[in-house]
Protein backbone atom coordinates (compact mmCIF):
# COMPACT_ATOMS: atom_id res chain seq x y z
CA UNK A 1 0.00 0.00 0.00
CA UNK A 2 1.14 3.38 -0.79
CA UNK A 3 2.05 5.93 2.18
CA UNK A 4 0.61 8.57 0.17
CA UNK A 5 -3.32 9.21 0.89
CA UNK A 6 -3.85 9.04 -2.85
CA UNK A 7 -2.27 7.98 -6.02
CA UNK A 8 -2.06 10.19 -8.32
CA UNK A 9 -2.06 7.62 -11.46
CA UNK A 10 -5.60 6.28 -10.01
CA UNK A 11 -7.28 8.79 -8.05
CA UNK A 12 -8.24 12.43 -8.49
CA UNK A 13 -7.49 15.05 -5.91
CA UNK A 14 -10.31 16.00 -3.37
CA UNK A 15 -10.40 19.60 -5.00
CA UNK A 16 -10.60 18.54 -8.81
CA UNK A 17 -13.74 15.90 -7.40
CA UNK A 18 -15.36 18.90 -5.58
CA UNK A 19 -15.06 20.76 -8.63
CA UNK A 20 -16.06 18.18 -10.95
CA UNK A 21 -18.96 17.90 -8.74
CA UNK A 22 -19.92 21.33 -8.80
CA UNK A 23 -19.79 21.61 -11.90
CA UNK A 24 -22.17 18.83 -13.01
CA UNK A 25 -24.75 20.44 -10.26
CA UNK A 26 -24.78 23.67 -12.05
CA UNK A 27 -24.83 22.06 -15.57
CA UNK A 28 -28.05 19.86 -14.37
CA UNK A 29 -29.67 23.04 -12.83
CA UNK A 30 -29.41 24.92 -16.06
CA UNK A 31 -30.48 21.84 -18.27
CA UNK A 32 -33.60 21.93 -15.81
CA UNK A 33 -34.28 25.68 -16.06
CA UNK A 34 -33.97 25.52 -20.31
CA UNK A 35 -36.25 22.88 -20.16
CA UNK A 36 -39.21 24.65 -18.72
CA UNK A 37 -37.82 27.98 -20.33
CA UNK A 38 -37.04 29.80 -16.95
CA UNK A 39 -34.93 32.35 -19.08
CA UNK A 40 -34.94 36.12 -19.50
CA UNK A 41 -33.23 38.53 -21.50
CA UNK A 42 -31.48 41.67 -19.63
CA UNK A 43 -30.96 44.68 -22.16
CA UNK A 44 -27.63 46.87 -22.32
CA UNK A 45 -27.66 49.80 -24.12
CA UNK A 46 -24.86 50.50 -27.37
CA UNK A 47 -24.97 54.55 -27.89
CA UNK A 48 -24.23 56.54 -30.57
CA UNK A 49 -20.82 58.35 -29.85
CA UNK A 50 -21.84 61.92 -31.04
CA UNK A 51 -25.09 61.52 -29.53
CA UNK A 52 -24.65 59.27 -26.05
CA UNK A 53 -28.46 60.26 -25.32
CA UNK A 54 -29.63 58.22 -28.06
CA UNK A 55 -29.10 54.37 -28.21
CA UNK A 56 -28.52 53.11 -32.07
CA UNK A 57 -29.32 49.56 -30.60
CA UNK A 58 -29.42 47.10 -27.19
CA UNK A 59 -27.49 43.98 -26.98
CA UNK A 60 -30.08 41.03 -25.46
CA UNK A 61 -28.01 39.20 -22.84
CA UNK A 62 -29.62 35.97 -21.77
CA UNK A 63 -30.22 34.78 -18.00
CA UNK A 64 -31.12 31.76 -16.55
CA UNK A 65 -33.16 30.85 -13.67
CA UNK A 66 -32.32 28.44 -10.92
CA UNK A 67 -36.26 27.05 -8.89
CA UNK A 68 -35.87 29.75 -6.68
CA UNK A 69 -36.03 32.52 -9.54
CA UNK A 70 -31.86 33.36 -8.82
CA UNK A 71 -29.75 34.05 -12.16
CA UNK A 72 -27.37 31.10 -12.34
CA UNK A 73 -24.04 33.04 -13.19
CA UNK A 74 -23.15 33.05 -16.83
CA UNK A 75 -19.32 32.32 -16.01
CA UNK A 76 -20.28 29.12 -13.86
CA UNK A 77 -21.78 27.34 -16.91
CA UNK A 78 -20.98 29.11 -20.40
CA UNK A 79 -17.70 27.95 -21.38
CA UNK A 80 -19.01 24.26 -21.06
CA UNK A 81 -22.34 25.12 -22.53
CA UNK A 82 -20.87 26.32 -25.84
CA UNK A 83 -19.64 23.06 -26.96
CA UNK A 84 -22.72 21.21 -26.06
CA UNK A 85 -26.41 20.09 -27.12
CA UNK A 86 -27.17 23.24 -23.89
CA UNK A 87 -25.18 25.70 -25.87
CA UNK A 88 -27.54 25.51 -28.88
CA UNK A 89 -30.80 25.39 -26.47
CA UNK A 90 -29.31 28.41 -25.10
CA UNK A 91 -29.07 30.07 -28.61
CA UNK A 92 -32.39 29.05 -28.99
CA UNK A 93 -34.31 30.34 -26.48
CA UNK A 94 -32.38 33.71 -26.44
CA UNK A 95 -33.39 33.79 -29.97
CA UNK A 96 -36.96 33.37 -29.71
CA UNK A 97 -37.22 35.59 -26.54
CA UNK A 98 -35.42 38.51 -29.09
CA UNK A 99 -37.81 37.53 -31.68
CA UNK A 100 -40.75 38.36 -29.51
CA UNK A 101 -39.69 41.81 -28.27
CA UNK A 102 -38.26 43.14 -31.78
CA UNK A 103 -42.33 41.86 -33.01
CA UNK A 104 -43.48 43.86 -29.67
CA UNK A 105 -42.06 46.64 -29.76
CA UNK A 106 -41.39 48.03 -33.56
CA UNK A 107 -39.07 50.67 -32.60
CA UNK A 108 -36.61 48.32 -31.13
CA UNK A 109 -32.93 47.10 -32.79
CA UNK A 110 -31.78 44.41 -30.95
CA UNK A 111 -28.69 42.48 -31.28
CA UNK A 112 -28.71 39.07 -30.40
CA UNK A 113 -26.16 36.84 -29.41
CA UNK A 114 -25.47 33.23 -30.97
CA UNK A 115 -22.76 30.78 -31.55
CA UNK A 116 -21.49 29.35 -35.14
CA UNK A 117 -22.12 26.08 -33.81
CA UNK A 118 -25.91 26.67 -33.60
CA UNK A 119 -25.74 27.27 -37.27
CA UNK A 120 -26.86 23.95 -38.71
CA UNK A 121 -29.13 22.84 -35.65
CA UNK A 122 -32.41 22.73 -36.70
CA UNK A 123 -34.66 24.50 -34.11
CA UNK A 124 -32.31 27.18 -34.34
CA UNK A 125 -33.28 27.59 -37.91
CA UNK A 126 -37.10 26.99 -37.05
CA UNK A 127 -37.07 29.86 -34.98
CA UNK A 128 -35.74 32.07 -36.67
CA UNK A 129 -38.19 31.31 -39.15
CA UNK A 130 -41.06 31.47 -37.36
CA UNK A 131 -39.86 34.99 -35.31
CA UNK A 132 -39.19 36.96 -38.78
CA UNK A 133 -42.77 36.00 -40.10
CA UNK A 134 -44.46 38.04 -37.31
CA UNK A 135 -43.14 41.37 -39.05
CA UNK A 136 -42.00 42.74 -42.57
CA UNK A 137 -39.49 44.91 -40.22
CA UNK A 138 -37.99 42.32 -38.01
CA UNK A 139 -35.52 41.40 -40.06
CA UNK A 140 -34.18 44.58 -41.00
CA UNK A 141 -33.66 45.25 -37.12
CA UNK A 142 -32.39 42.03 -36.16
CA UNK A 143 -28.50 41.64 -35.24
CA UNK A 144 -26.74 38.60 -34.95
CA UNK A 145 -23.91 38.49 -32.61
CA UNK A 146 -20.65 36.06 -33.11
CA UNK A 147 -17.99 35.86 -30.90
CA UNK A 148 -14.73 35.56 -32.69
CA UNK A 149 -13.47 32.00 -31.08
CA UNK A 150 -16.68 30.74 -32.04
CA UNK A 151 -16.50 32.38 -35.59
CA UNK A 152 -13.24 31.36 -36.29
CA UNK A 153 -14.05 27.15 -35.79
CA UNK A 154 -15.79 27.36 -38.87
CA UNK A 155 -15.49 30.72 -40.81
CA UNK A 156 -16.69 28.89 -44.28
CA UNK A 157 -19.63 27.94 -43.11
CA UNK A 158 -20.13 31.20 -41.36
CA UNK A 159 -19.39 32.96 -44.40
CA UNK A 160 -22.03 31.12 -46.60
CA UNK A 161 -24.66 31.81 -43.66
CA UNK A 162 -24.40 35.28 -43.22
CA UNK A 163 -24.60 36.17 -46.70
CA UNK A 164 -28.08 33.78 -47.06
CA UNK A 165 -28.88 36.03 -44.20
CA UNK A 166 -28.06 39.44 -45.23
CA UNK A 167 -29.82 38.90 -48.16
CA UNK A 168 -32.97 38.98 -45.86
CA UNK A 169 -31.62 42.43 -44.14
CA UNK A 170 -30.49 40.51 -41.33
CA UNK A 171 -27.16 42.24 -39.85
CA UNK A 172 -24.17 40.53 -38.14
CA UNK A 173 -21.67 42.03 -35.51
CA UNK A 174 -18.29 40.43 -34.63
CA UNK A 175 -17.89 40.08 -31.26
CA UNK A 176 -14.68 40.31 -29.46
CA UNK A 177 -12.60 41.69 -31.84
CA UNK A 178 -8.79 41.83 -31.75
CA UNK A 179 -8.97 39.08 -28.82
CA UNK A 180 -6.72 36.54 -30.59
CA UNK A 181 -8.56 34.41 -32.74
CA UNK A 182 -9.91 36.40 -35.94
CA UNK A 183 -7.65 35.95 -38.92
CA UNK A 184 -7.44 39.01 -40.76
CA UNK A 185 -7.61 37.35 -43.84
CA UNK A 186 -10.97 36.31 -42.93
CA UNK A 187 -12.28 39.72 -42.91
CA UNK A 188 -12.71 40.39 -46.95
CA UNK A 189 -14.77 37.32 -47.03
CA UNK A 190 -16.93 37.84 -43.60
CA UNK A 191 -18.68 40.73 -44.49
CA UNK A 192 -19.45 41.90 -40.64
CA UNK A 193 -21.64 44.93 -40.67
CA UNK A 194 -20.44 45.81 -36.87
CA UNK A 195 -17.34 44.84 -34.96
CA UNK A 196 -17.10 45.19 -31.58
CA UNK A 197 -13.52 46.09 -30.10
CA UNK A 198 -12.61 43.48 -27.58
CA UNK A 199 -13.20 45.32 -23.66
CA UNK A 200 -9.55 44.18 -22.84
CA UNK A 201 -8.09 47.08 -25.24
CA UNK A 202 -11.02 49.44 -23.95
CA UNK A 203 -10.77 49.12 -20.22
CA UNK A 204 -8.48 52.25 -19.15
CA UNK A 205 -7.59 53.24 -22.78
CA UNK A 206 -7.48 56.78 -22.29
CA UNK A 207 -4.21 56.05 -19.81
CA UNK A 208 -2.35 53.64 -21.49
CA UNK A 209 -0.93 54.52 -24.82
CA UNK A 210 -0.03 50.74 -25.91
CA UNK A 211 -4.15 49.68 -25.57
CA UNK A 212 -4.44 53.03 -27.55
CA UNK A 213 -2.38 51.98 -30.57
CA UNK A 214 -3.87 48.65 -30.67
CA UNK A 215 -7.58 50.37 -30.77
CA UNK A 216 -6.63 52.94 -33.48
CA UNK A 217 -5.42 49.83 -35.57
CA UNK A 218 -8.73 48.06 -34.87
CA UNK A 219 -10.63 50.80 -35.89
CA UNK A 220 -8.79 51.18 -38.76
CA UNK A 221 -9.18 47.64 -39.98
CA UNK A 222 -12.70 47.89 -39.31
CA UNK A 223 -13.48 51.45 -41.68
CA UNK A 224 -11.21 49.63 -44.47
CA UNK A 225 -13.67 47.12 -44.32
CA UNK A 226 -16.88 49.27 -44.21
CA UNK A 227 -17.56 47.72 -40.87
CA UNK A 228 -19.17 50.03 -38.27
CA UNK A 229 -17.48 50.26 -34.68
CA UNK A 230 -18.67 49.50 -31.50
CA UNK A 231 -16.25 49.80 -27.96
CA UNK A 232 -17.42 47.67 -25.37
CA UNK A 233 -16.66 47.90 -21.45
CA UNK A 234 -16.47 51.80 -21.86
CA UNK A 235 -16.45 52.95 -18.01
CA UNK A 236 -15.54 56.31 -17.51
CA UNK A 237 -15.90 59.63 -18.79
CA UNK A 238 -11.89 59.97 -20.21
CA UNK A 239 -12.24 56.78 -22.14
CA UNK A 240 -15.14 57.59 -23.79
CA UNK A 241 -13.95 61.11 -24.32
CA UNK A 242 -10.70 59.03 -26.40
CA UNK A 243 -12.79 56.64 -28.34
CA UNK A 244 -15.08 59.62 -29.80
CA UNK A 245 -11.61 61.55 -30.64
CA UNK A 246 -10.63 58.33 -32.85
CA UNK A 247 -13.93 58.04 -34.16
CA UNK A 248 -15.34 55.26 -32.79
CA UNK A 249 -19.22 54.84 -33.73
CA UNK A 250 -20.70 53.80 -30.83
CA UNK A 251 -20.13 52.67 -27.28
CA UNK A 252 -21.22 50.21 -24.90
CA UNK A 253 -20.42 49.85 -21.15
CA UNK A 254 -22.21 50.67 -17.44
CA UNK A 255 -21.09 54.49 -18.29
CA UNK A 256 -23.82 54.82 -20.38
CA UNK A 257 -26.55 51.98 -18.85
CA UNK A 258 -26.07 48.50 -17.36
CA UNK A 259 -27.64 45.45 -18.47
CA UNK A 260 -31.55 45.88 -16.79
CA UNK A 261 -34.26 43.26 -17.41
CA UNK A 262 -36.68 46.19 -16.96
CA UNK A 263 -35.85 48.35 -20.17
CA UNK A 264 -37.34 51.98 -20.57
CA UNK A 265 -39.34 50.46 -23.49
CA UNK A 266 -41.26 48.39 -21.42
CA UNK A 267 -42.10 51.01 -18.87
CA UNK A 268 -45.66 52.39 -19.56
CA UNK A 269 -44.87 55.42 -18.59
CA UNK A 270 -41.85 55.98 -20.62
CA UNK A 271 -42.45 56.14 -24.71
CA UNK A 272 -39.23 55.36 -26.32
CA UNK A 273 -37.62 54.89 -29.33
CA UNK A 274 -34.29 52.99 -30.26
CA UNK A 275 -32.14 53.06 -33.12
Amino acid sequence: MHDSFYDNNNLESPLSVAIAARDRHTMDMVKEALDKKHVMLAYQPIVHTLRPDRPAFYEALIRVLDQNGRVIPAREFIEVAETTETGRILDCLSLELGLQALHEHPDLRLAINMSARSIGYPRWKQTLTEGLAKGPTIAERLILEITESSAMVMPDLVSVFMSDLQSMGISFALDDFGAGYTAFRYLKDFYFDIVKIDGGFIRGVASNPDNQVLTQALVSVAKHFDMYTVAEFVENTADAEYLTEIGVDCMQGHYFGAATIDPVWRRPETKHKAG
